[in-house]
């Protein structure tokens, strides 16, 4: 009987960690997308209680300029078109730092947001409100909170 040469040794080996390898692509991409939709929708316009405060607290603090569901204003973008592309550290960076654009003579300002505790402090739920409204799951006006 002929030992495992060193080939057929390496190839297994390189065989079993392709598969461990994909085995955390698949592990990775499926927290990478939890990262970004990090909401929970339980039925017909229910939503977990973070993203219940989320519409709260968006109506309370963003709406003024970016409209009524995220939908954009005459001065500021459409929120729900935004994060479709938008990463949600992006996001958080340009609601914490704020943002200046000049475009076509036409000034806009996002004021920075991080010393407004009631904002920072639940930035989380803001984003998975709006991400939901993103993503087509929840559609317009205040939705009801999941049963516990």
């Amino acid at each position: 009987m002929r030992p495992v040469g060193g080939s057929r040794l390496i190839l297994c080996a390189s065989f079993l960690l392709l598969a461990a390898a994909g085995t955390g692509s698949a592990q990775q991409a499926a927290d990478d997308e939890a990262y970004e939709r990090p909401y929970t929708i339980c039925g017909p316009n229910q939503v977990d209680r973070g993203t219940y405060n989320g519409y709260r607290r968006y109506h309370a603090f963003c709406h003024v300029c970016h409209g009524p569901d995220g939908l954009g204003s005459s001065y500021a973008p459409n929120l729900v078109e935004s994060l479709k592309v938008m990463k949600r550290d992006d996001f958080a960076q340009v609601v914490a730092g704020g943002r200046q654009n000049i475009a076509a003579g036409k000034e806009s300002v996002m004021p920075a947001f991080y010393e407004v505790a009631d904002v920072m402090n639940y930035l989380e739920d803001i984003y998975s409100y709006l991400k939901a409204r993103s993503d087509g799951k929840l559609g317009r006006g205040r939705p009801e909170r999941c049963p516990s």
